[in-house]
């Protein structure tokens, strides 16, 4: 039996433009994709004529693919020869899964390549002006996620309250009053400040900004459009002075909802997994 191949690709942050020459690559020469919600539709119109299966997660809408049904999904179209791309935004190896998929690719010896992308930080930060380590005002930078209680300790809050380094929080914004909370609790300056910036990257990007002090009172109570990333620090200062793009003002969703598998495609590759 001739197995094919798996291109784990980092797709970058959400411009279509920002996909790597060597993802072109592998993309044009598979056969078929798994792609993730966040990852713009124009790279495939662009760069891809084969099956295409979206496998994206929305937790919170309750209409994500689970990640062993991809696992298997991989595993099987590879046992049939096909070269697969597991296509994923920003980059492969910041915040998802794929230890996951790198296990059941050993475990059954299924040649393999990672491919990075541009990870949701540095294209948000780019594209606010907000350079992460800018000279005098950071010398190193933090990427975090605080979507349940139980990831960050108290130790270590105090730590992130009295640090230089620019934080950058994934998948935090539902839980950004927790955070602003523990920081404000362990003593965070009031005038360091915020940056919350909505898909980034894309034409419906926007960017909001306060200080500590002025959360409550502006930031609080506003809802974010999925995706967006936090970035806490001296250097958000330096968006108001160097931003080269103006904030939209649609309310429109750069990348389309998830919807719920269907029925029968869940239950042929969960019955087919190998």
């Amino acid at each position: 039996m001739i197995k094919g191949k798996v291109y784990l690709i980092g797709a970058g942050p959400g411009d279509p433009d920002l996909i790597t020459v060597k993802a072109i690559k592998a993309l044009q020469k598979s056969d078929v994709v798994l792609v993730d919600r966040l990852v713009s539709s124009k790279i495939l119109e662009d760069y891809f004529s084969g099956e295409i299966i979206h496998v994206g997660k929305e937790c919170r809408r309750g209409a994500s693919t689970p990640q062993s049904t991809i696992n298997d999904m991989i595993v099987q179209y590879a046992l049939e020869g096909k070269t697969v791309s597991r296509l994923k935004g920003g980059d492969v190896s910041i915040f998802s899964n794929v230890l996951d998929e790198l296990k059941v690719l050993k475990i059954h010896s299924i040649s393999y390549e990672i491919i990075p992308g541009i990870t949701a930080a540095l294209g948000a930060a780019s594209y606010s002006g907000i350079p992460l380590t800018a000279r005098e005002y950071s010398t190193a930078v933090r990427f975090m996620t605080y979507y349940k209680s139980d990831l960050v300790n108290d130790e270590y809050w105090k730590d992130l309250a009295q640090t230089k380094d620019t934080l950058v929080f994934y998948m935090s914004v539902a839980t950004l009053p927790k955070v602003i909370e523990k920081l404000k609790r362990e003593n965070v300056l009031p005038d360091k400040k915020i940056a919350i910036i909505e898909q980034a990257t894309t034409p419906l990007q926007r960017v909001h900004t306060c200080s500590f002090e002025e959360y409550e009172s502006t930031l609080k109570d506003k809802k974010f459009i999925s995706p967006s990333l936090v970035i806490i620090g001296s250097v958000v200062e330096l968006h108001d002075q160097f931003h080269w793009l103006e904030n939209n003002s649609s309310e429109d969703q750069y990348f389309p909802p998830v919807e719920k598998l269907n029925n029968y495609l869940t239950y042929k590759y969960v019955e087919n997994a190998v």
